[in-house]
């Protein structure tokens, strides 16, 4: 543990474990309404936020978010009229945000490291990039406690929702947003490519073991504070990406998980 004496280190653990938590909150809504594509496309449309700002010599981070809230609110926008499946409205802009990414950044004419931006540093993450994190993790956290009973009855079923009086459209846009939100403090430990792992397999670990809402709440993001903290770890000793070690150790815990729901059927079916 010594190694949590270094600067670098200490702020590494902090947004690790800040990112793990609000991406395992957010998986349990995005698993039970199985918008899993949605984080990947989200997070793919960065991307083009990113080279936006390399090109213009601005924040990368707000560019960033910019892209991500509005290729989210746009994706709601065009699925919601129903002449194009959500699915289908993810991969168009998913593609478009991505291919002006590459546009942007040839038109740099100059070298650009995007490797970290791709596949996530969470080693250079910066005291302004702490504050940052912090910033969308207590604005997430804090909707999703204010909604939580919408939340709950919008993830299960959005018709009953609606019939109930919950504005279902508001609580979907809203969704949309803290994802962007969080999938933009996400990239800064697992990159554009995995961001999806984070905002997928906590809850879909949690799912394994149990279905009971609250239950799958709190396993979820065990399981997220877990992956971000050994996935450091491991990076550190092994020389490795960070990014690609958090979403192996997540995959791991998915593994077990799996395994043990196999072998529990298997006994209660004795």
């Amino acid at each position: 543990m010594s190694i949590f004496s270094f600067g670098f280190m200490q702020r590494a653990l902090v947004a690790g474990l800040l990112v793990g938590l609000v991406c395992a909150v957010l998986s349990v809504y995005i698993v039970l309404r199985r918008m899993a594509f949605v984080g990947h496309g989200i997070g793919h449309a960065s991307f083009g936020g990113v080279a936006l700002g390399v090109l213009a010599g601005v924040n990368t981070t707000f560019m960033a978010l910019v892209f991500c809230t509005v290729t989210a609110v746009a994706i709601g926008l065009v699925s919601q009229r129903k002449r194009v499946s959500e699915d289908s409205a993810i991969g168009i802009f998913l593609v478009a945000a991505m291919a002006l990414g590459v546009l942007f950044i040839s038109l740099k004419k100059t070298f650009v490291d995007v490797e970290g931006f791709l596949f996530g540093n969470i080693l250079a993450v910066s005291h302004s990039d702490i504050v940052f994190i912090i910033v969308i993790t207590v604005i997430v956290l804090g909707l999703v406690s204010l909604f939580f009973k919408e939340l709950f009855y919008f993830s299960f079923d959005e018709e009953m929702a609606a019939v109930s009086g919950i504005p279902v459209t508001f609580i979907r846009f809203m969704l949309l947003i803290l994802i962007a939100l969080t999938v933009v403090v996400a990239i800064k430990v697992v990159g554009v490519i995995l961001v999806s792992a984070l905002l997928v397999i906590p809850a879909v670990c949690a799912t394994q073991l149990t279905l009971d809402f609250k239950a799958v709440m709190g396993i979820s993001i065990l399981g997220g504070l877990i992956a971000n903290f050994l996935g450091l770890l491991l990076s550190y000793y092994l020389n490795a990406p960070s990014g690609a070690t958090i979403v192996l150790v997540l995959f791991g815990l998915f593994i077990l998980s799996y395994g043990f729901r196999g072998a529990r059927e298997r006994l209660q079916s004795r």
